[in-house]
């Protein structure tokens, strides 16, 4: 099913054209701000009429003529005749309204978004969503995690908003191929694997067995602080590093033991959070290994590689990129030493995600402190030629996790909050609600509730933020069963159930009734309101993918959640006559599986029939 939003913004951006002379009108139509002055609104008007120096009220009446119904009528229209039939609007909307300074206001007719309900309702199982008509190869790196350390709270906003968007991503029907950059190369496992080797020497015994993560980051510690006091170390280290890097054996199977025990851990985390990221999504930094001096080389040879300092720089656009010295910030590809960085790994990325993946867009997921290092990234990719004219670098960032305090989130000894702690301590916080609320309910009952209120809860709460802003965490706000919660929305979700659950135990065929129903008829103000909103899941969808931002999806479930309260109290569902039960039964239907569909298919919390 078309998009309401999309038809009418072509259909009336052609008649601006018509009107204007002019090519490229964009209508710009919106969702009205306040339902009293419709359901869409016309922003165009005002822009085109400043370009051809016009008065916008005029201009909006004369383009809203053309948007009335006129059978079949030719138009002798900027000297050319033209049949604008297919240009009205008069099958979707009512009588458009002019309203100061310009816009043009319109409202669905009733019986428009009848029919749209229904087919909505009874069409294929895509809830009115269409598949892009132009599907595309799309690389999403997300999460990463660095390997010897557990998962922070920093790391919860690139996991679950990377998530979602590859979900949104797919439903459009693109093709979505994940990547896990995760962090296990470098000099950290230099010392990692020499401090290693001296523990197991110092215990002198064969049966040695791989420790815990925690012990390993606490050993990282350690040798960390060890690297920088003893010299004899931090050569044996930097020693290690290379004979890592050129497949030391030794070296390689401490390494692995400590990616293996990494692994495992953030797994775990994956499953919990409900994440898609799965084993065959990781190229960690190791992967391009072998890539490094390759890319390098080919910089030379292209000439935008050139030795500043002793280092081997690339410098793209010296008049946009400067430092506070106003001298131009380089793109260091490889170190005196001969070491390479981040940059060199994440320009090897590029070139076999566009080269190898067939990419026609990356998309980055990580906090706004790394937007220089990608701007720059991608100058470099674009100057090498890895990253063409026609790919699409697409750098999404996301705000901090703050404390109530308004600072970063820390635990009181300034470290910061472990991620497997933090849903650990959500589903324990639900799990009291849960008894209180429910002790009736059985062991196992309390058990998947808690979880998955608990993780949802959190999930949830980061959603509803704009993605570029910092949030306070708040266990209390986001466990909270009033407002914009996962709690609400859950209960939300259940409540709607239990409409069908007791309609069946009165004896009523839901099924039977909703199988046989041909038309629908919306009457009452609440039933048109709420389905209005059903039909418009596609365009939060749209919005949500087009901006990478799942706030605009929480925001639309949230208002469905409260449109079909105001229905449910106005409109009796089980007790209405038998004309017009099998429609309400429906709203009620489509209401559960939208907000089914939006949080447990795109978002990944999960929903309970009974709490």
């Amino acid at each position: 099913m078309k998009l309401v939003l999309d038809i009418l913004e072509r259909r009336i951006s052609e008649v601006m054209g018509l009107v204007s002379g002019q090519a490229g009108c964009s209508a710009m139509v919106k969702p009205a701000t306040d339902p009293k002055f419709g359901d869409y609104q016309v922003n165009g008007v005002m822009p085109l009429a400043k370009q051809l120096k016009t008065n916008p009220r005029e201009l909006a009446k004369k383009i809203v003529s053309l948007l009335m119904p006129r059978k079949q009528r030719l138009f002798d229209f900027a000297k050319q005749e033209i049949n604008v039939v297919r240009h009205n609007i008069s099958d979707l909307c009512q009588t458009p309204e002019i309203a100061d300074p310009g816009f043009i206001n319109l409202r669905l007719k009733p019986d428009f978004v009848a029919d749209s309900f229904l087919q909505v309702s009874k069409g294929p199982d895509r809830l009115g969503i269409e598949k892009t008509d132009d599907p595309e190869t799309i690389v999403v790196d997300f999460s990463g995690p660095n390997i010897a350390k557990q998962m922070h709270v920093g790391h919860l906003r690139s996991t679950i908003i990377g998530d979602a968007i590859c979900r949104l991503l797919e439903l459009e029907g693109h093709k979505v191929i994940r990547q896990n950059h995760i962090g296990d190369w470098g000099i950290q496992f230099g010392m990692l694997v020499v401090f290693l080797k001296q523990k197991i020497e110092k215990l002198d015994t064969p049966e040695w067995t791989a420790p815990p993560l925690e012990d390993l980051e606490d050993f990282y510690k350690q040798a960390n602080e060890k690297y920088k006091s003893d010299c004899g170390f931090a050569d044996e280290a930097r020693d290690a590093v290379v004979d890592l890097h050129n497949g030391n054996k030794a070296w390689l199977e401490l390494w692995k033991m400590i990616v293996s025990a990494s692994e495992k851990h953030y797994r775990q985390l994956y499953e919990c959070l409900s994440v898609t990221l799965k084993q065959e999504h990781i190229r960690g930094e190791s992967f391009y290994k072998d890539m490094l001096a390759d890319v390098v080389g080919e910089l030379k040879k292209k000439g935008l590689a050139v030795e500043s300092e002793g280092a081997v720089c690339v410098f793209p656009d010296k008049e946009k990129f400067k430092d506070k010295e106003g001298k131009p910030l380089p793109v260091i590809v490889q170190k005196s030493d001969g070491a390479f960085l981040y940059a060199t790994t994440d320009l090897a990325a590029i070139r076999y995600r566009v080269g190898e993946l067939k990419a026609d867009r990356l998309i980055y997921v990580t906090d706004s402190r790394q937007s220089l290092h990608f701007e720059m990234v991608f100058a470099v990719a674009r100057m090498a030629g890895w990253a063409k004219p026609e790919t699409e670098l697409v750098h999404v960032t996301f705000g901090s996790v703050l404390g109530e305090d308004g600072k970063p989130l820390k635990t009181r000894s300034g470290e910061n909050v472990k991620l497997k702690e933090l849903l650990d301590e959500a589903v324990t916080r639900a799990r009291k609600i849960v008894d209180e609320k429910n002790p009736e309910f059985t062991e196992a009952q309390r058990v998947r509730i808690a979880q998955a209120v608990g993780i949802g809860a959190v999930k949830y709460a980061d959603y509803t933020n704009n993605r570029t802003s910092d949030y306070i965490f708040s266990f209390n706000k986001m466990l909270a069963m009033e407002g914009n919660t996962a709690p609400y929305m859950q209960y939300a979700f259940a409540r709607v159930q239990s409409i069908r659950r007791k309609g069946e135990q009165r004896g009523i065929e839901v099924n039977k009734e909703l199988a046989d129903l041909k038309t629908v008829s919306l009457v009452e103000p609440s039933e048109l309101d709420l389905a209005k909103h059903l039909i418009r899941y596609g365009e939060a969808v749209e919005a949500a993918v087009a901006d990478y931002r799942p706030n605009y999806l929480t925001s639309y479930l949230y208002d469905l959640a409260q449109k079909f309260s105001v229905f449910y109290t106005n409109c009796p569902v089980l007790d209405a006559s038998s004309d017009k039960r099998p429609t309400r039964l429906l709203l009620c239907d489509l209401t559960a599986r939208i907000i089914e569909h939006g949080l447990h298919n795109l978002l990944g919390i999960e929903v309970i029939g009974q709490m």
